[in-house]
């Protein structure tokens, strides 16, 4: 009976030391990078350093569930732009508000390659983002003011891309990814664009499916 009887209490707190450990752990990297440690984030959180790894048992882990909850951000801020009146705008300010996220967290271009981007949660989130940008895309293109040859998914890796470009600059020059945003936005509006050189990419697989012996 007591078993019973506190089991509900304690679901609520796993519910809230999660909780608590996603939101300092997505502060901690954001502001640290990926070397801030499981034992300052517990600390953040006001948990114990075992509760961490209960929750997450490597810190791959535990980036893996922040990446998702960026990848997931980034996928609501599409999804709120699909039926605006102009798609050229509501493509132009989905890239805005997507690079100013990544471009609030510092861990970003450091988990790149790491095994936490590999995680099956991970590629399906970023799948579903890759789907419902490729919606704000198409309508663009049907207006005829963005490339046809341009993808969900180049839009996708441009926004990394852009913010990778921009990071070196992060701590003097905190918007410069602005400049380079305006400058990969241009490249792709259909006014005199030249065919591109390379077909588009396949959607974004697993590193385990693209490389050979794997």
């Amino acid at each position: 009976m007591t078993e019973r009887a506190t089991a509900p209490g304690a679901r609520a707190d796993m519910v809230r030391n999660r909780r608590l450990l996603l939101t300092a752990a997505a502060e901690s990297f954001a502001e640290g990078g990926v070397d801030v440690s499981m034992g300052e984030i517990a600390q953040r959180a006001g948990v114990a350093k075992g509760t961490v790894f209960r929750h997450f048992p490597s810190k791959d882990d535990l980036l893996a569930a922040i990446t998702l909850q960026l990848v997931d951000r980034l996928t609501v801020a599409a999804d709120r732009l699909r039926t605006a009146d102009d798609p050229v705008t509501a493509l132009r300010a989905f890239m805005t508000s997507g690079v100013e996220v990544l471009a609030a967290d510092r861990a970003f271009c450091e988990v790149i390659g790491r095994p936490s981007m590999q995680h099956a949660e991970v590629r399906g989130g970023i799948d579903r983002l890759c789907g419902v940008v490729e919606v704000l895309t198409g309508r663009a293109k049907e207006q005829g003011a963005v490339r046809a040859d341009v993808t969900g998914t180049d839009i996708v890796l441009l926004l990394g891309g852009i913010h990778q470009t921009a990071f070196p600059l992060l701590e003097q020059d905190p918007q410069a990814w602005r400049r380079y945003l305006a400058l990969a936005f241009d490249g792709l509006c259909s006014t005199g664009a030249a065919v591109l050189p390379h077909p588009p990419s396949a959607p974004l697989q697993n590193e385990s499916d693209s490389v050979p012996g794997t």
